[in-house]
């Protein structure tokens, strides 16, 4: 795991600690929980960040982020019949 160091306003965090403690979690793994959630609800993008993560430079980074049409490489075989 990777420590992540976030600054929240006060009643924010007052809410979040009182959630916790109704849910009986740790504030980090609610933050874990909802981020993960925010992360998966976009299928479109979660497809363009994997292809971030595995982009070998930078020129292949900017080529993806300025391609605004994108399409995930399983829909174009699907598209093609490939």
């Amino acid at each position: 795991m990777h420590r992540l160091n976030l600054t929240i306003d006060e009643s924010l965090y007052e809410k979040a600690r009182a959630f916790s403690f109704l849910e009986n979690k740790s504030i980090s793994q609610m933050i874990r929980e909802s981020l993960s959630e925010y992360l998966d609800k976009s299928k479109e993008k979660s497809a363009q960040v994997q292809l971030l993560l595995e982009a070998d430079d930078e020129e292949e980074v900017l080529a993806i982020m300025k391609n605004e049409d994108f399409i995930s490489q399983d829909d174009f075989a699907k598209k093609f019949s490939l």
